[in-house]
């Protein structure tokens, strides 16, 4: 399905089947002289045919057409490979265009967050199958991308088109979006969205992506937009109310966290992800599948960071688990 945003730009509907995000918004923005395509989908049959399909319609030749790639997650990122050409420019961030790379030369980041949620309370017995399941163990590009590396406040020119560069960590480490001063649009990635809220997750002891996320919407606040062009779900106008909106839920999420430590028990980030509530019809948490609970556990570590490094909860090891208690 592809849709008019303005002159010289165009979404295209990319479904995502069997997952719970259900379509990728690619955005297209036409010129005589080089096209960009901001995000392309995960690396299978269904979403190769849906964006080549779009493509073909809007007339669209590869051979001048650029990439602009959000951030590392697959969903957005996995079909690189399939539509670059050798003479296209595929942007991105540096931290997350060598995280891109680096899945394809080995298995090393797998292997180093099924560690760290085990330590976490992760049952052993689910990690394998957990990764295995993972979209972006199975559907990310498959070979090496030349990237060329963008930073904050790069701009690039398409068409009638500036757009900036707004580095906005928090998703993952290097999400980056697009800015239009003066027609006042914002390509939000997976930092803002519509109907549901991005999942920030950790599985290492390095990174505090909540604090990261919360300081990206605030940085964002501050620029003139009226139209939000997220990468999932519906077109937003002014981006702030939505904003606050983000904010409450996950300061709401920090306040359930807390109410659950509250007893006093000391509890791995696992015990307390079966008791967050989760928009899900599932009985039990024990119920959800495999990929379900690998998400929640990694919001619930990104949570308990942000909670342990403003002093409020203490986080120590205890046979190799990490236990989480009130200060």
């Amino acid at each position: 399905m592809i849709e008019k945003i303005l002159p010289n730009l165009y979404k295209i509907e990319i479904p995502l089947p069997r997952n719970p995000l259900k379509a990728l918004n690619c955005y297209v923005f036409k010129d005589k002289e080089r096209n960009l395509i901001v995000d392309t989908g995960f690396d299978r049959e269904e979403c190769r045919q849906a964006l080549e399909k779009g493509l073909q319609e809007l007339e669209i030749d590869l051979s001048k057409t650029d990439l602009f790639i959000t951030h590392l997650h697959a969903d957005h990122s996995g079909m690189i490979n399939r539509i670059a050409t050798p003479s296209s420019k595929v942007y991105a961030s540096e931290l997350d265009g060598q995280t891109i790379n680096g899945f394809v030369l080995s298995n090393a980041y797998w292997e180093a967050v099924s560690a760290y949620a085990a330590r976490n309370g992760f049952p052993i017995a689910e990690v394998k199958n957990a990764i295995e399941k993972h979209p972006g163990f199975r559907y990310g590009a498959k070979n090496l991308v030349d990237f060329t590396y963008v930073s904050d406040g790069d701009v690039l020119q398409v068409g009638e088109y500036n757009l900036t560069c707004i580095a906005t960590p928090g998703h993952t480490p290097g999400l980056m979006c697009l800015y239009e001063p003066q027609h006042r649009f914002f390509l939000s990635g997976d930092l803002i969205l519509s109907s549901i809220t991005p999942n920030i997750s950790l599985f290492s002891d390095s990174d505090n992506p909540l604090k990261q996320y919360l300081q990206s919407l605030d940085k964002v606040s501050k620029l003139d937009i009226e139209l939000t062009l997220p990468s999932h779900r519906q077109i937003i106008g002014n981006c702030l109310p939505r904003i606050a909106e983000l904010k409450k839920h996950h300061q709401d999420r920090l306040n359930e966290i807390i109410k659950i430590l509250e007893n006093g028990r000391e509890q791995n980030a696992y015990q307390v992800a079966s008791q967050m509530t989760w928009d899900m019809t599932y009985k039990s948490f024990e119920d959800f599948p495999v990929p379900q609970k690998w998400f929640a556990i990694g919001e619930a570590i990104a949570h308990l960071k942000y909670l342990a490094d403003k002093g409020t909860i203490q986080q120590f090891t205890k046979e190799d688990i990490i236990f989480n208690r009130l200060s």
